[in-house]
């Protein structure tokens, strides 16, 4: 039995990535933005949510699967980007494309990965996402979007919510910066994780090099400011409009929290909205997603597919998500702490425990797939950003029906 095979919930995995990892490298992953009250709520936001039981219901030949944007994915779940799985792992982003091709969902890879789009797209097999930013030259965006388009990604994912910067504090204290650059604290922290130094640093030393932003454009990667960053304080929506006359997949905007960017969102033509706060690791004081969600359904649901973003640890979190109205959720942190812990083998543990969590607590909501979840689950206790759940929008358009009520 591995170490993976002991871990038996996501915070299992996460405790295993932090025994693996140089500190730097797991708290880039882990923490949030200041003092990080962002990225305690987006978990309490789940937990004070309570679902009701129903008891004597047949859930035989339960389907846990959903259509995501045209297409049928195991759970309506979907890999977030995530560009540190490069460093969590050797070619951790591919060990990623790899266990969400097998389980049947799509990833999504960062524009800030160490692995190449063209190597993804040509080893992973699977449904590939592309997550890009808008620079300050916007050709350097529009050269991306050609590229996302012969490698033969589905959807274009393009993040909006990291306009100026953030103020990450734990990585000044830690040494580590965007270009990294060796200094006291980074290399007394790899050395203290021997196994991390040899099976990930010193294997992308011997065969390819030491990592880099392999997606960057050449400039990004040599330069600073927004350029680096890949972002610009000048972006609006005719920036994503022009993005959508250019792309002819799948567009979807990641890192609205408002029901009317929502709606702009879906009047330039998106197909899907994340609702997102970045996992809390930009405004410390934004609101958790899970509590804004129902305020957006209620404005766009129907008109664009509305997946839910941060905060996700457990596979009753998504039903949770789901029976508030939203159409699917990307997981970050949860599957990069099982690429963390164990390669593919990790991140597949990760998705199958989410898996058997969202079976097991469907069941005993007495539903036999997410179709049958809607506001009915839920404890009628609680308000949601001051909205009764019995005042809570059903997803329009979409076959939700009431948990057998007769």
């Amino acid at each position: 039995m591995t170490s993976v095979d002991r871990c038996y919930n996501i915070e299992d995995l996460r405790l295993e990535a932090k025994r693996r990892l140089p500190k730097w490298i797991f708290e880039f992953v882990d923490r949030g933005a200041e003092d990080e009250v962002g990225l305690a709520h987006n978990i309490e936001a789940f937990r004070r949510i309570k679902l009701r039981q129903k008891a004597l219901v047949d859930v035989s030949g339960r389907d846990l699967g959903a259509d995501l944007l045209g297409s049928r994915a195991t759970l309506p779940m979907a890999i977030a980007p995530t560009g540190a799985a490069g460093l969590c792992w050797y070619e951790g982003e591919l060990e990623l494309a790899k266990a969400a091709a097998k389980f049947g969902i799509p990833f999504t890879l960062a524009i800030s990965s160490t692995t190449g789009l063209e190597k993804i797209a040509d080893e992973a097999g699977g449904r590939l996402w592309f997550q890009i930013y808008v620079w300050e030259d916007r050709q350097l965006t529009y050269d991306l979007v050609e590229r996302a388009a012969q490698a033969g990604s589905e959807a274009l994912v393009v993040t909006v919510d990291v306009n100026l910067g953030v103020n990450r504090e734990f990585n000044l204290r830690n040494g580590y910066g965007n270009p990294f650059k060796p200094s006291y604290p980074t290399v007394r922290d790899i050395l203290l994780k021997p196994g991390w130094f040899m099976n990930v640093l010193m294997r992308y030393y011997t065969s390819s090099g030491m990592p880099r932003q392999a997606n960057m454009p050449p400039i990004a990667r040599n330069v600073h400011g927004a350029v680096l960053r890949g972002t610009d304080s000048k972006i609006t929506w005719d920036d994503i409009a022009k993005l959508r006359d250019r792309w002819k997949g799948k567009l979807i905007v990641k890192g609205l929290m408002r029901p009317d960017d929502a709606r702009r969102a879906a009047s330039v033509g998106a197909d899907a909205v994340v609702i997102s706060n970045h996992g809390a690791r930009n405004v410390d004081m934004a609101p958790a997603p899970i509590d804004v969600l129902p305020s957006v359904v209620s404005e766009v649901g129907g008109k664009v597919a509305v997946v839910l973003d941060s905060g996700i640890r457990r596979g009753s979190d998504i039903i949770k998500a789901y029976a508030l109205g939203a159409d699917a959720v990307l997981v970050g942190r949860a599957a990069l702490f099982g690429c963390a812990a164990g390669g593919q083998a990790g991140a597949e543990r990760a998705l199958n425990l989410l898996k058997r969590e969202y079976e097991l607590t469907l069941a005993h909501l007495g539903c036999r797939n997410h179709q049958e979840l809607s506001p009915d689950v839920l404890a009628n206790d609680l308000p949601f950003m001051g909205q009764s759940i019995d005042t809570l929008p059903r997803r329009r358009n979409s076959p939700v029906q009431e948990v057998l009520t007769a």
